[in-house]
This record gives C-alpha cells, sequence and structure tokens, in this order.
C-alpha cells in the first residue's frame, strides 16, 4: 500500500471513530445533479446533493467580506493531510507565516483533507479553528469541520462540479 493510499484508509477510519457534526439530510429542490456540491455563503452551508430531492447539510465558514466569490468550479483535486502555502495575499497580510506549514501540524490551516477547486486558489477543506465554522472567516476557501470534509471527501472525485452562490 502507498502512501496516498494509507493516508486514504487512515482518513476513513478517522471518521468512523469521529463525532457527527452539525450535518444533517435535509430537503433539497435546486435544479442541479445527483453528487454535485452547492455552497449558499450567505448562510454558511455547503450541500451534497443526494438526487432523491434531499442534500447533505454542512455548516462551513465562508470568506470574509470583500473575499467572497461566485460561481460554477469543479473538485480538480482531492488531499489527505495536505500541506500548506500561504497565498500572496495571506502572505501579504501575515508575512510571519512560513512558506509552508507540513500536512497535520496543529497550526495547518488546510485540516484533515482538502478539495482543490478549478480556477483559481480556493479549496473546500478542513479547518484548525473549528470555533470559525458558521461565520465569515478566511480569504475565500470554504472551511469545514475536519470530521465534515472527510466524509464529503469520501462523496465527491475529481470533475464534481461545485456551484458557489450567495
Amino acid at each position: 500500500m502507498g502512501v496516498r493510499e494509507c493516508a486514504v484508509a487512515a482518513a476513513a477510519c478517522w471518521l468512523a471513530t469521529a463525532p457527527v457534526a452539525a450535518r444533517e439530510v435535509v430537503a433539497f429542490q435546486e435544479d442541479v445533479g445527483p453528487g454535485t456540491v452547492v455552497v449558499h455563503t450567505a448562510a454558511r452551508q455547503l450541500y451534497f446533493v443526494n438526487g432523491d430531492g434531499t442534500a447533505i447539510r454542512y455548516p462551513v465558514a465562508v470568506g470574509k467580506p470583500g473575499k467572497q466569490w461566485t460561481g460554477a468550479r469543479e473538485i480538480d483535486g482531492k488531499y489527505v493531510q495536505p500541506a500548506w502555502s500561504p497565498p500572496r495575499e495571506v502572505k501579504r497580510d501575515n508575512p510571519r507565516l512560513p512558506n509552508i506549514i507540513a500536512g497535520g501540524a496543529p497550526n495547518n490551516p488546510m485540516g484533515s483533507a482538502a478539495l482543490t477547486l478549478s480556477g483559481g486558489e480556493y479549496a473546500i477543506h478542513g479547518t484548525n479553528r473549528p470555533s470559525s465554522i458558521g461565520s465569515y472567516a478566511s480569504y475565500g476557501c470554504i472551511r469545514m469541520y475536519n470530521q465534515d470534509v472527510v466524509d464529503l471527501y469520501s462523496r465527491v472525485s475529481v470533475g464534481t462540479p461545485v456551484y458557489v452562490v450567495r
């Protein structure tokens, strides 16, 4: 078993023992296909569409005022315990940050897993600041509880459509 497979297996094992945060299955009637991810920034909620008129709803943190965005993207990468390099804007605002923070380090803001999005520097990822969930906290990324991002990671694949709406 390679390093990546071991990491995925470890994440799956961790998920099996992690408490469920505030995710729940809810009615969902938006016109998108099953397997689609929809983020409602104003509500600070992410939905994984089941296709039977329901979705799994997860609480998230979204971009701070002035850092929010909308649009269609797709998941273009999946990573367990990813390392993090601060984007230029984050580094400018926090020049004391190191150029890279190793995956799994307690100060790594990416948390347990990350789903990178096409078209830029944004990702849906876990967090080392769970108290930020439900708020406007990031530079544009979508933050989830670690156990929730691991759950979502197991449900999506590269190419999954993601819609971010107000």
